[in-house]
Order: C-alpha cells, then sequence, then structure tokens
C-alpha cells in the first residue's frame, strides 16, 4: 500500500497510469468530500481528467457497485496496485445532440453559440495564428 501523503502527486499520477496501461485494478482508500470515514473501493482505471479549477479525476470501474465512478486524486488516501486483470465493461460512451439553437436575444449569447458550434464541428481543426496573418485585420 502506497500513502499519498509520503510522496508527490506526479508519482501517484505515474503509478495509476502504469495500471492503466497494464489494465490492472487499483484498491483506492478514498475520502469523499464531506464523509467523516474513509472507504475502500477496487477500480479499474479508465480515464484521468482534469476539471476546470486545476483538480485531477480519476474516472474508473468501481468493482463494488458494478458502475462507473469519478474519484478526486485529492481525496485518495493510499492505495495498492494489483496484478488482477480487468473484468469489467465499460459502459459506451453516450451521445449528445445539441438541441435546436434558440433565436438569441443578445450579443453574448449569440457569441456562446457560435463558439461551441465551431468547437462540435467534425471538420474543425486548430489554425496557428501568426500576426501577418491578413485574414484577421478585420
Amino acid at each position: 500500500m502506497k500513502n499519498t501523503k509520503q510522496q508527490s502527486s506526479t508519482k501517484t499520477l505515474a503509478d495509476l497510469y502504469r495500471a492503466i496501461d497494464r489494465q490492472h485494478a487499483v484498491s483506492l482508500t478514498y475520502l469523499a468530500p464531506g464523509d467523516t470515514e474513509p472507504t475502500i473501493r477496487t477500480v479499474e482505471i479508465h480515464e484521468v481528467r482534469t476539471t476546470k479549477n486545476g483538480g485531477i479525476v480519476i474516472v474508473a470501474m468501481c468493482r463494488l457497485r458494478g458502475e462507473e465512478r469519478q474519484f478526486v486524486l485529492a481525496g485518495v488516501l493510499s492505495y495498492t496496485l494489483h496484478r488482477i486483470a480487468y473484468v469489467l465493461d465499460r459502459p459506451a460512451p453516450t451521445t449528445y445532440e445539441r438541441p435546436a439553437p434558440a433565436p438569441a436575444t443578445d450579443a453574448e449569447a449569440l457569441f456562446s453559440y457560435e463558439l461551441a458550434r465551431d468547437q462540435d464541428d467534425a471538420d474543425y481543426t486548430p489554425r496557428t495564428l501568426i500576426q501577418t496573418d491578413a485574414a484577421l485585420a478585420a
């Protein structure tokens, strides 16, 4: 068992990514926000995400519940890496269909809608902006 207080978050993340690569289960001793008692969960990690405010979230299948769960890295008190292979099937990602746009009543709402539409565009490729680009001079 590795205690997360005795090592850097970089070392913890490296171990968790190694478990993802090898598809090995991990037991987490986890203290959820607002709880007073930690729980122990054996999980099959599929993804590590970052939040908008810089937090790190572990997305994993929980063997106790058989469902996908999210664990905040700051709440992980300790962990154990196992050699046990994954046995749970991850649910297929759901598809999101954007509703038809409502008429925009203000410029900010219209701008937000157009920006979101551009980011969802499958053919969208980011372009490198250079200072001499004449198309941006408008």
